[in-house]
């Protein structure tokens, strides 16, 4: 009886872990910011550095590095929710979380100052 419920709990538990990395699978590469729509007042100079130096590069690892609003040299990411939620941490640990939709191709990232739009390189 033991063995059964163990086992039980190890193919619950491998289901857990091959859906939390489904997103993260697809989070894996280098993006590129494409779009920028401010929420708050930005000013065109600094819409203009975002788009000219946007870039994320998400590692297995759990590392990230690129620049969003300012460089990530060595950040780290967490992805949760079904790939739904990503907070993002510069080398400091300041959290920058936002919502995530995640397909092939496109990641966009919505947060209280912006939304931002990233194309897969």
């Amino acid at each position: 009886m033991k063995k059964s419920k163990l086992f039980i709990f190890g193919i619950m538990l491998a289901a857990i872990v091959m859906f939390s990395c489904k997103g993260r699978n697809k989070l894996i590469n280098s993006w590129k910011i494409t779009t920028v729509e401010a929420k708050v007042p930005l000013s065109d100079s600094a819409k203009n550095v975002i788009l000219k130096q946007g870039k994320l590069t998400f590692t297995e690892d759990g590392h990230v590095n690129g620049y969003l609003q300012s460089e990530i040299t060595n950040g780290t990411y967490a992805l949760t929710k079904g790939g739904k939620s990503l907070v993002i941490k510069d080398e400091t640990g300041t959290p920058y979380p936002c919502e995530s939709t995640i397909t092939s191709d496109e990641l966009i990232l919505d947060s209280k100052e912006m939304k931002l739009t990233l194309k897969k390189i």
